[in-house]
Parts: structure tokens; sequence; C-alpha cells
């Protein structure tokens, strides 16, 4: 099997994928290694709980909806925070890039540094509890069967004002034959 590199793209669930947790989701990948497996944020599942109720470093550093998203699966409790660097930004000590050369550049962010450091680097951010985890070869294996669309991010993914619309959305831009599955019905049997 040809060796997909996946760090910094979407992966967009396709209608055979009716697993609760991953259903009609868009996911950016943040690592992914042949040997060593991905992980990954669910980007369009939004909570009611605001972020500024769980960390307090402003409630104007945070994209909108300024709100916790459900990354994933996987370790609920864990915060990722992904960060797109302000223009000219030096970089911040415990980041770290997600993205290849020819994807928007995004950075996990320790979200234990300064917030006025924060404030002055990064200029987008969101925070997602848990994510989304597989062992190595597992996710390839997902792609081959049919159950992903792996496609190219833009830097407003991440960071979708409506994210509920993201699925939908990124779909569309994809062209045909893509395009026409984001009017596909939530149960396919009834197209």
């Amino acid at each position: 099997m040809e060796t997909l590199a996946l760090a910094g793209r979407l992966l967009v669930a396709t209608p055979l994928l009716g697993d609760p947790p991953f259903f009609r989701t868009v996911i950016a990948v943040l690592e992914h290694g042949p040997g060593s497996g991905a992980l990954g944020v669910v980007l369009n599942r939004p909570t009611t709980l605001p972020v500024a109720d769980v960390i307090p470093l402003g409630q104007d550093l945070f994209s909108p909806p300024a709100v916790v998203f459900d990354g994933g699966p996987v370790s609920p409790e864990t915060a990722i925070a992904v960060g797109l660097p302000a223009p000219g930004a030096a970089g911040i000590e415990g980041s770290a890039p997600v993205s290849r050369p020819s994807a928007p550049p995004y950075v996990t962010v320790d979200l234990d540094a300064d917030g006025d450091l924060l404030a002055r680097e990064i200029g987008r951010l969101r925070v997602f509890s848990g994510y989304a985890g597989w062992a190595a070869g597992q996710l390839e294996a997902e792609v081959v069967e049919g159950a992903w669309y792996v496609v190219d991010s833009l830097p407003d993914d991440v960071f979708a004002v409506e994210p509920e619309t993201l699925w939908r959305r990124v779909l569309r831009r994809q062209g045909w034959p893509l395009a026409a599955v984001a009017t596909c019905p939530a149960d396919p049997t009834l197209n």
C-alpha cells in the first residue's frame, strides 16, 4: 500500500462511515507516521462549554465560537489546542508544527504558555477535548476501505465560525464527484 502523508490534511467521513463518533465529521490530522499511527481532532463538534470556563487565558484569544470542541473519543479529559501563528510570529516555546509545507501552518499550542505571549504570537486558537487516534496502519486501511476522503485543508477549516456546516462546505469545494456527496441524505438508502 502506498504511504499516505496525512499530517496537515483533512479526513472527511464518507457516507459509509455511520459510526456515531465519526458520522459526518471533518478531522484535522495533527500527527501521522507510517510506523506510529495517527492523531487528529474533530473540527465540527462544538460543545456548549465556554473555553474561558476551563482555560483562563481570556475569551478574546479564542476563535469564535469560543467553546471547547469535542475533539474525539480518545482521552476526553485531554485538552489539545491548535493555533495558527499570527503574521510575522517568532514562535512559542512548547508549540509544535503540524502541517507539511503546502498546508496551512497549524501548530499545537502549549496552554501553559504565557497568555500575553499567546496573544502576540497566535492569530487564531481553538481548544479540543479529546482526540481521534489510530494505530499504525489502521487509518491507511480505513482510507482504502472507503471510510474517509483525504483532502487538503484551508486555514479557515480548523477555525470555522459555523462548524456545523463544515462537512458539507469541505465536500462542495472538492469538485465532482465529491461535491455531489455534500447533498447525500443522512441515511443514504433514502436517496
